[in-house]
């Protein structure tokens, strides 16, 4: 049985209330800044979100940390592309049989030098789910990173991966 705190709640639950909570404050001294007193607020309190973000995530069980891998607001290849990656030319397509959506793989740019990109994608509502195969990969998604991997090798270049699935998918093809 997990500990309660005094308001009946998961001491967990609390912590990630009052992150969010500092969170929000970051946002609006965002809005005031200018001054240089409100400046020095802001770093304050960034440096305080990120510190109880350390410490919250320091003491995590495994179902804990099973729920935050899980989380459905958590980054999925396209936005580590996105933040990371300059140059980002997506590469469809196994040359075989068709193109794989569970699968994206192409090339880019990682701090000026070129590589390769390979992950899965399973998209964040039941549309793109869907169109995605809920990240399950089917062979020609398989076979697509088989070719940007032998590109990358033929070219001399790194290939960074992002795994990101529950497994291949069961059916047929």
């Amino acid at each position: 049985m997990k500990a309660k705190g005094k308001t009946g709640t998961d001491p967990s639950e609390q912590r990630q209330r009052e992150i969010e909570r500092l969170e929000k404050d970051v946002e609006d001294l965002k809005r005031l800044a200018g001054t240089a007193e409100a400046d020095a607020e802001l770093e304050r309190v960034r440096q305080e979100v990120a510190e109880l973000r350390r410490e919250f995530y320091a003491h995590l069980g495994p179902w804990q940390r099973a729920q935050v891998a899980r989380h459905q607001q958590r980054p999925y290849l396209l936005d580590f592309v996105q933040y990371l990656f300059t140059d980002f030319m997506e590469l469809h397509g196994d040359r075989a049989f068709g193109d794989d959506k569970a699968i994206i793989a192409g090339l880019a740019k990682f701090h000026g030098r070129p590589v390769a990109v390979i992950g899965h994608q399973k998209g964040r509502d039941t549309k793109q789910r869907v169109i995605r195969n809920f990240g399950q990969p089917k062979p020609e998604g398989y076979r697509k990173a088989l070719r940007v991997m032998q590109l990358a090798a033929k070219y001399h270049r790194p290939v960074l991966t992002f795994i990101d699935t529950p497994g291949a998918y069961p059916g047929g093809n």
